[in-house]
């Protein structure tokens, strides 16, 4: 568990939004158009105070204007023209659209927009993935491809702290080939970001099937109104609540507790303690 002053701490966040080998902030995934449309969300568990943007194109880290949005305005959510006019209010660092776009998302766009289809961060077409820039040796392979094939995943972090009060953030720059204009479930309260006085969840994976099944919700429903523990909670969710859709799911308890699941081929995670324990993990 982490000590209290490190709750809703955003730095880890914008660490993961500041390097490009993740889909979020700077290499995040393109639009149909080229561009980058991000989103992110964060939600305080104690008193379920949240705050959730979308559709940005200048904000260099996505996760400090959502908690702007929680803790400077009246609102939680705030999207588009509307988030970006706030973040210059608030003095936000500002960059330029392009600061956001890697040679190897415009590879991955390009590999995308040849297979008429949209990339997920566990899914690729089986053919064409030579053309794309990012397709280089790897010493990891999944489904028989270079790991570094695959659209990056989206960004979350769930702390408890050692009054087992519960946070959740999450950033992304979406789907890969998406339509522009098109919302995800990270910045949705409920689907893929959740806080409360049981749990904090962050979600990944694909957005409409997130949110039809508000995944990250569901979890502490399950926990309140079943009596599960944090990790059956998360297996149920995962297997009862996806339908076809693919997804996964980090998780902390106000126990401390910490959980995982995910339904597709591997989901990319790390856990830390203040006691000095880490680990991470791919595959099941």
């Amino acid at each position: 568990m982490l000590p209290p002053s490190t709750l809703l701490n955003l730095s880890y966040v914008r660490e993961l939004e500041t390097d490009p080998v993740f889909n979020s902030g700077r290499g995040s995934a393109l639009t149909e158009k080229g561009t980058v449309e991000m989103e992110a969300s964060i939600m305080d568990g104690t008193k379920r105070r949240c705050g959730a943007v979308s559709g940005l194109t200048t904000v260099k880290n996505p996760i400090s204007l959502a908690r702007l949005v929680m803790d400077k305005s009246p609102h939680s959510y705030l999207a588009f023209s509307g988030a970006e006019d706030f973040a210059r209010q608030q003095g936000v660092e500002l960059v330029e659209n392009e600061y956001f776009i890697t040679p190897e998302n415009v590879g991955m766009l390009k590999l995308a927009k040849e297979a008429n289809t949209i990339l997920f961060d566990y899914r690729i077409p089986t053919s064409g993935y030579d053309t794309c820039s990012a397709a280089i040796e790897s010493p990891l392979v999944m489904n028989g491809l270079p790991i570094n094939v695959y659209a990056p995943e989206t960004v979350g972090c769930v702390v408890v702290d050692l009054e087992g009060r519960c946070a959740a953030a999450t950033s992304t720059g979406g789907l890969m080939n998406k339509m522009t204009g098109r919302i995800g479930d990270s910045p949705m309260i409920g689907a893929g970001t959740y806080a409360c006085e049981v749990c904090g969840v962050s979600c990944t994976g694909e957005g409409e099937a997130i949110i039809r099944g508000t995944l990250a919700r569901e979890v502490a429903a399950v926990m309140e109104y079943k009596g599960l523990g944090l990790q059956d909670a998360v297996d149920f969710v995962i297997k009862n609540r996806l339908d076809e859709g693919f997804a996964g799911l980090i998780a902390v308890s106000n126990k401390g507790e910490v959980a995982y699941g995910f339904n597709c081929n591997g989901m990319f995670r790390g856990c830390a303690s203040e006691d000095g324990f880490m680990e991470v993990g791919i595959w099941e």
